[in-house]
């Protein structure tokens, strides 16, 4: 999504997001390490509601890249996610559940979870800020390709069906 958005919007109009995506996850890390965890490692219901959730969410999201107009769009309404759009985002993205859940189950320990859960974020926090920063900008860097409306619209369908495809992966377990 952040490459879409770097490609879409540039790098500039695109931190808003990568900044919610950077920080958005650490949060959710720190409290599912904390209190979440074991309610969702324990809740059937909670997990199928929240993978068919994030599975509908992750559909609408493609659905909107497939149709985003891009740069020098004349569409009114196309533009980057916002801060607390991202930051929400992560609360409702099953694979941000599934790395939240691995984490903390790998590395947060029982016997001292705040500290082992702070460094955790912390570690995440820092690779999620390099690796969304990497994507926006590869992003950016790749619309300099997609000069054309009809690239853009291709990279556009690309990024939504490697979406779709994550779905896919995400209800198939």
């Amino acid at each position: 999504m952040l490459a879409t958005s770097g490609a879409n919007f540039g790098f500039r109009r695109t931190l808003p997001h990568l900044f919610g995506v950077a920080t958005g996850f650490p949060v959710m890390l720190l409290a599912v390490g904390l209190v979440l965890g074991g309610l969702f490692q324990t809740s059937a219901a909670l997990r199928e509601t929240l993978r068919w959730g994030g599975a509908i969410l992750l559909l609408w999201l493609a659905w909107k890249i497939a149709n985003s107009g891009g740069i020098g769009s004349k569409s009114a309404t196309a533009r980057p996610m916002r801060y607390f759009e991202a930051v929400g985002f992560q609360w409702i993205n099953p694979k941000a559940w599934s790395m939240a859940v691995a984490a903390t189950s790998q590395f947060i320990l029982p016997s001292a979870p705040l500290p082992s859960a702070t460094v955790v974020t912390v570690v995440f926090l820092c690779l999620g800020l390099l690796s969304a920063a990497t994507w926006t900008y590869g992003g950016q860097t790749i619309a300099r390709w997609l000069t054309t409306a009809k690239r853009l619209k291709a990279f556009n369908l690309v990024m939504a069906a490697l979406i779709v495809l994550s779905v896919v992966e995400i209800l198939r377990h």
